[in-house]
């Protein structure tokens, strides 16, 4: 299974799909593969879709659950299991990937499902987590203060993270875009960022790859991507560059408020799981990654929060997990 297989339909049949026909048909299918953010971004989303509540919590409530033996060989493990809780660093805005459901008080997403799975996988109950919310800039402090035993939160891997803390995964994989309100012409991808005022996040990878990209952009960063867009929306900046997948989360919610300006760009950026430092969770929560890539229910969540919101039927491959 090939990391560039996901890169690409997120690349391009994700923001087809999404931003020509968010809550359509699902017509965007294979023959979007080869078009480019440019091509679906002409087009505003006509509205925000909800998750499948049922879907998703059944789904969730099936999952598997680690053996005994398993657990009793990972001190990481063993220690969420005397705790009887697992403690995850995460997010409750994120629309695709964890967002709180306020009528319910469930968070629901992409990465709420993995870390309520773990807490099947370790604990027999997807109800057994405590969630701390982080931000870009938080996300290392709380593992290093050992707030959290996870962190779930579209967390890019780098080397200078694995410096202090480190990753299990990958699980899914992004690249950088252009975010620009929805009737700017003025800025067509990164390449028409000179001296335009461009908003990031600290902490993210979004400073370095602007340094490399778009040398001669103003930037500006901000503590989250609340204040990042708020930035936009007040017209404080021009544009707003970070990971791609978070930028669709914008558009989705807020229908033609937002586009994406020009192709995506920069490295693949792969997501992962963080963990304390040379903890021995990496080799527990990749088995755990290994087994629902194996039996189907990574395919199937990322069906119900991403695929059926955004109109795709076919789900990618998901990326190798590390050895």
């Amino acid at each position: 299974m090939k990391k560039k297989v996901l890169s690409l339909l997120v690349v391009a049949t994700l923001t087809a799909a999404a931003l020509a026909g968010c809550g359509g048909s699902g017509s965007a299918g294979s023959s979007a593969a080869g078009s480019s953010a440019a091509a679906g971004s002409s087009a505003a989303a006509s509205a925000a879709v909800a998750i499948n509540k049922e879907a998703f919590d059944g789904l969730i409530a099936s999952g598997t659950t680690a053996s005994d033996a398993d657990i009793a060989a990972s001190k990481w493990a063993s220690a969420v299991k005397k705790a009887g809780v697992l403690k995850v660093g995460g997010t409750r805005t994120s629309f695709l990937f964890s967002q709180l459901d306020e009528t319910d008080n469930g968070i629901r997403g992409f990465d709420a499902g993995l870390y309520q799975l773990l807490a099947k996988y370790i604990l027999g109950d997807e109800k057994k987590y405590e969630i701390t919310q982080v931000d870009s800039s938080t996300r290392e402090s709380v593992l290093q203060a050992g707030q959290v035993d996870a962190v779930f939160a579209t967390y890019s891997i780098t080397p200078k993270r694995a410096e202090v803390i480190s990753f299990a995964g990958p699980y899914y994989t992004s690249r950088q875009a252009v975010l620009v309100k929805a009737n700017n012409t003025d800025i067509t991808g990164v390449d028409s960022l000179k001296g335009k005022k461009v908003a990031t996040q600290s902490g993210s990878t979004g400073p370095d790859i602007l340094k490399e990209y778009a040398k001669e952009a103003e930037v500006q960063e901000f503590a989250n991507d609340q204040e990042a867009r708020a930035a936009l929306e007040q017209g404080r900046v021009d544009a707003y560059v970070t990971d791609y997948t978070l930028l669709l989360n914008a558009i989705v919610k807020n229908p033609n408020t937002y586009k994406i300006a020009g192709d995506v760009f920069g490295p693949e950026d792969n997501y992962g799981i963080g963990l304390p430092k040379d903890s021995d969770g990496v080799k527990f929560v990749n088995n755990f990654l290994k087994e629902i890539v194996k039996n189907g229910t990574w395919e199937k969540l990322w069906k119900i929060s991403l695929g059926d919101r955004t109109g795709i039927d076919k789900a990618p491959a998901a990326p190798s997990v590390a050895e």
